[in-house]
């Protein structure tokens, strides 16, 4: 009978020793490095190249803005209608980045390591919807920053468009939220980034095509107040008409939108049962 003799080898690992911070502050770290790949930034060039130009797209318009206010002193792009005249450029952001926050957890099944210890659904969901928000705030606020510091540094006759600008940044919020619960839904259904790129588009394809058919039909029959609900379908103009509601700027269409509180009640209403399937889809990830 032969003595097995057992050997430990040290390989270097040690036990951790330092402060054990807990759910808040691994909710935070999630939440910043999930910010931090919206942009690229920690991960490859290539991933780099598309939130970056599109940044200099959104950009642009407010620059050329600064040089006509300059130039022609005379008041540039309006801020309350910045969001929908560059809402293409928004929609390819959120098409192009909520996929990386939700699709490669789900597609190699790490969920779980997530929600080990200390961190929930409730804090995961809320992490990838944080992050979606301000990366679609900031995209769109820096540059009605941009254009507002111009305006203030060229000193057009009259006061500066103040009211305008507030009005911009607090539905600049409220686009940046509606579209990151919309978009994390939509791509959290697919483990396939691909898939989930092409199902973002093809809802603001969708949505824009459908409002602007169903408006155009019913303005040419001289139904201009049904017209008005049809702009709803669209995220981009739900969102203005609650800043019209509000701050009571010109509505971006060219017509106008149901009076009251609808268009809030409809905007609350969509977020909710967005955020509704996303945690659903989550809790459904997180027990398979």
């Amino acid at each position: 009978m032969t003595e097995h003799t057992a050997i430990i080898h040290d390989i270097g690992y040690r036990h951790y020793e330092g402060p054990r911070l807990g759910r808040g502050s691994a909710t935070r770290a999630l939440t910043l490095h999930s910010l931090r790949g919206v942009f690229g930034l920690g991960r490859t060039t290539r991933a780099k190249i598309i939130p970056f130009l599109l940044v200099a797209i959104m950009v642009l318009p407010a620059v050329v803005s600064i040089a006509v206010m300059a130039l022609a002193k005379q008041p540039g792009i309006p801020y309350y209608s910045y969001a929908v005249a560059m809402q293409a450029v928004l929609a390819i952001f959120l098409a192009s980045q909520a996929p990386y926050l939700v699709a490669p957890d789900l597609r190699y099944r790490v969920l779980p390591l997530y929600l080990s210890r200390p961190v929930t659904v409730l804090d995961y969901v809320g992490a990838k919807l944080v992050a979606m928000t301000t990366a679609l705030f900031l995209l769109l606020a820096v540059p009605l920053t941009v254009m507002y510091v111009g305006e203030l540094l060229v000193d057009l006759p009259g006061p500066p468009r103040t009211h305008d600008y507030i009005a911009s940044v607090v539905s600049t919020l409220l686009i940046a939220l509606l579209l990151a619960s919309i978009g994390l839904a939509l791509a959290s259904f697919t483990p396939r980034r691909g898939l989930g790129v092409a199902s973002v588009i093809a809802f603001y394809l969708f949505t824009s095509a459908v409002s602007g058919v169903f408006y155009a039909v019913l303005v040419s029959t001289g139904r201009e107040a049904a017209a008005g609900w049809t702009m709803l379908i669209s995220p981009f103009f739900l969102v203005d008409s609650v800043q019209v509601a509000l701050f009571g700027t010109p509505p971006a269409n060219s017509g106008g939108y149901p009076a009251g509180p609808w268009p809030a009640l409809i905007l609350l209403a969509v977020i909710a049962l967005a955020l509704t399937a996303l945690i659903s889809r989550y809790r459904k990830a997180a027990s398979s």
